[in-house]
């Protein structure tokens, strides 16, 4: 029997302050293809598991971004990419009305609890148990590795994501502004092969909304006691946003009910171990 996760192999960058590459280097990940049947596949990553620090230190981000803790993860899967429509369409059976169509677009436009649903139908129509990511599963899952503010490394700019461009995190130069997502996959990935994970839409993560850090769990599980009522988190920034927002750190306060063109969701699942790990 073929082992279920193939490796695939990729290019991934790292910019300067001024947005210019600083490095360009090839990697390569594992990863497995969940059939969703008429010819639509799901494409879930193996994540290696690992210790990072969590969040911003102080100066760096935004109060919600603090305090700056460790946090150690198990091996995880999670999606390559954001949800896409032909993906929730074959799983749910319909389309919530997307600003952008297209069945490479990620799905938005969508609550958390639409999320939720999707999870579980997805569950049960592949026999593994899907979910979203914990906040920690996802910043660690977006750093790739690296402890600067982006997966790109100092700076971003519009050729390696999709943001509002006419704003500039540092001094990288002004790029374009899209008005609206664009087909996953568009842009390089980070070095766990995971592609959009700096704008495009911003993701929901399981965990309920806390004001910061204090008291987060160590091991990475998604943060569901205490914390606010009726609201979730989101990561990642979106087309809508400025840099500053697409952060690894940054974190967004979100009702469960609300939609909007600028929400959508990848998945996570339990790890599954790349051969000779």
């Amino acid at each position: 029997m073929d082992h279920p996760l193939q490796e695939f192999a990729f290019e991934t960058i790292s910019l300067d302050r001024r947005g210019e590459l600083r490095e360009q280097r090839l990697g390569s990940a594992f990863e497995y293809l969940e059939d969703l049947g008429g010819g639509v596949a799901l494409a879930m990553v193996s994540v290696p598991g690992g210790t990072f620090q969590m969040g911003s230190q102080r100066g760096a981000g935004y109060p919600d971004e603090m305090p700056q803790h460790l946090v150690a993860l198990a091996p995880f899967l999670i999606g390559k990419y954001p949800v896409t429509q032909a993906q929730y369409q074959a799983v749910m059976g319909r389309l919530p009305d997307c600003r952008g169509r297209g069945p490479q677009r990620p799905v938005e436009n969508l609550s958390w609890k639409d999320a939720q649903e999707f999870c579980k139908r997805l569950s049960k129509k592949t026999g593994r148990a899907y979910e979203l990511p914990s906040e920690a599963q996802w910043e660690y899952a977006c750093r790739g590795g690296t402890a600067t503010p982006f997966s790109t490394g100092e700076s971003i700019t519009t050729d390696a994501a999709n943001y509002v461009g006419m704003h500039t995190f540092l001094d990288e130069p002004a790029g374009i502004y899209r008005h609206g997502t664009t087909p996953v996959g568009g842009f390089l990935p980070n070095a766990y092969g995971l592609y959009d994970m700096h704008g495009n839409v911003w993701e929901m993560c399981a965990d309920l909304w806390h004001a910061d850090y204090t008291g987060a769990p160590f091991d990475g599980k998604a943060w569901v006691h205490g914390g606010e009522a009726g609201y979730r988190v989101a990561r990642g920034g979106s087309w809508h946003e400025p840099p500053a927002n697409c952060r690894s750190a940054v974190r967004l306060r979100l009702r469960q009910e609300d939609k909007d063109d600028f929400y959508g969701f990848r998945v996570a699942a339990a790890g599954v171990q790349p051969p000779d790990s």
